[in-house]
């Protein structure tokens, strides 16, 4: 893990991200269900923060939550993500932030696989990366 947090100013991000990751990333927008790239990905690999390349999920960790965003047990390192409450659109949940650079992830609920820890990191698809394994 980086020691350092990245900052950049908004107009740097907004150059170094899609539109719709900068939404995601940046303004704390969730993609539709069922639309994300990785979703469906059943390839080996890493999954990494769009925002800053830091590694936060990896692929055996990956399950169907038949949600319709990728979902994972938990993150590859337990520093890789920071974890805040959220009270917006009238629920409290949990939003799961990239520890590097604070980019909106998606959200953690206690409702995951009970024999795999029972959480469920639902993460959009558009803050993430893929490195398939070589």
């Amino acid at each position: 893990m980086p020691d350092e947090k990245i900052h950049l100013s908004d107009a740097e991000w907004r150059e170094r991200l899609t539109p719709e990751q900068y939404a995601i990333l940046r303004q704390g927008v969730t993609e539709r269900a069922f639309t994300g790239e990785y979703e469906q990905n059943k390839e080996a690999g890493e999954y990494r923060c769009a925002g800053c390349g830091q590694p936060l999920f990896e692929s055996y960790d990956k399950f169907d939550s038949g949600s319709g965003w990728p979902s994972f047990v938990k993150p590859a390192d337990s520093n890789a993500v920071e974890e805040h409450r959220d009270m917006s659109h009238g629920m409290i949940r949990t939003e799961v932030v990239c520890a590097t650079c604070q980019g909106h992830l998606g959200h953690v609920f206690p409702d995951g696989p009970s024999d795999r820890g029972g959480m469920r990191y639902c993460i959009n698809s558009a803050a993430l990366d893929f490195e398939p394994e070589d």
